[in-house]
């Protein structure tokens, strides 16, 4: 199976990530695959593009953080650290910092030039599925199968707060386009919900699938 895909932010080109192993690189105009890259031991979940369009980040099941050069598809980096499969991965906006959750229930906090590890953010109590940062590059929130959302001060890893609602394992969240105040976090208890990041309240809860809602994405507006 296809368990990720990231578009370059000039909608040119996709990247997947596959249990085969390897990320690849599609032109989206003429579904030409461009490039393989190979160097995973284990499943890819998560691919992610950096905002400039410049390279591409991989967490794999080998526990493994990968960040490649875009255009050649030579291997950059590999950041070592997590001691469980790698499930998620998340570029800031300025691409100078990676985030990645772990089936270690810790979130980690990288620098991408030099793959150096800033800091380790400790608090789920199970799985870390999905981690995403605000539009500023100072709060990154994390959906864990302990069934919260957790946000943090990326800066200092702090835990800012906790959002308490869903009744069953946290697979993605999504900030808004603003970047600031709203979250959304997708559950296998099969709804969607909408937080004001900044007070913690649940604004909204979207029903109607009748299973595990696995992604969410918020429109450019």
């Amino acid at each position: 199976p296809v368990q990720s895909v990231s578009w370059s932010a000039d909608g040119k080109t996709l990247a997947s990530g596959s249990d085969d192993s390897a990320v690849r690189m599609w032109d989206a105009e003429s579904g030409k695959l461009l490039r393989t890259l190979k160097s995973h031991s284990g499943p890819v979940y998560s691919v992610n593009w950096s905002a400039d369009g410049k390279t591409l980040a991989s967490g794999s099941a080998d526990s493994l953080v990968r960040i490649w050069d875009a255009r050649s598809g030579e291997l950059l980096r590999t950041l070592e650290g997590h001691s469980e499969p790698v499930q998620s991965v998340s570029w800031s906006a300025d691409g100078k910092t990676l985030a990645s959750g772990s089936w270690d229930n810790t979130v980690r906090i990288w620098d991408a030039g030099s793959g150096k590890l800033l800091r380790t953010l400790k608090g789920h109590s199970s799985i870390v599925w999905s981690v995403s940062w605000s539009a500023d590059g100072k709060t990154l929130a994390s959906g864990s199968w302990d069934h919260t959302v957790r946000i943090w001060d990326a800066e200092c890893g702090k835990l800012l707060r906790m959002l308490e609602g869903h009744s069953d394992s946290v697979f993605s969240v999504s900030w808004s386009a603003n970047g600031k105040t709203t979250l959304a976090s997708g559950s296998s208890d099969k709804t969607v919900r909408i937080w004001d990041a900044r007070s913690g309240n649940l604004l909204r809860t979207l029903e109607g699938h009748s299973a595990s809602v696995m992604s969410v994405s918020w429109s450019a507006d």
